[in-house]
């Protein structure tokens, strides 16, 4: 990830190689997840498959994740999951959630962009559509904060039962 000033502010490995798609045969898995912060808020990047798996996405809040950056590669086919997934991420972990997807096409598989900006209630703030696009959405810590405190969701998440993957 880069800042404004195009210096880096965060690097990430995907935790999740897709075996299906063949990751697993020629990259090594990420070890942990990332934290930085933005603007006033803390931010966990994510990547595509990493979508599907919760967990990662309750350790980063368990470590203070106010917000998610997915950034992906999913197909037309599976575009419905890719928006009711980023909206479960947002819902469960009340969080901000940014997921930006490619478009364009290959030989076998479209890629459909639905890039969007969710908020910590599962609600679009922006969506790019189909096909390429800039978003823009107001995110800031004390609606966030204020959500939380209104409905403490958070607070009665049972460690026990969901230990740290990372």
């Amino acid at each position: 990830m880069v800042g404004p000033d195009g210096q880096p502010v965060a690097s990430y490995d995907k935790l999740q190689p897709f075996t299906f798609g063949g990751e697993a045969d020629h990259y090594t898995a990420g070890c942990e997840t990332v934290l930085f912060d933005w603007q006033g808020l803390r931010v966990a990047p994510l990547i595509c498959y990493d979508l599907r798996f919760p967990e990662l996405f309750r350790a980063a809040t368990r470590r203070g994740a106010q917000a998610f950056v997915v950034i992906a590669n999913w197909p037309t086919p599976r575009v419905a999951h890719w928006n009711t997934l980023l909206a479960a991420r947002a819902i469960e972990n009340q969080a901000y959630v940014v997921g930006v997807n490619r478009t364009g096409s290959e030989p076998k598989l479209d890629y459909p962009g639905e890039s969007q900006i969710l908020d910590p209630q599962g609600n679009q703030l922006a969506c790019a559509g189909p096909g390429e696009g800039i978003l823009r959405a107001d995110i800031a810590l004390d609606p966030l904060l204020q959500y939380r405190a209104n409905f403490p969701a958070l607070p009665d998440m049972r460690p026990d039962f969901f230990p740290d993957p990372t």
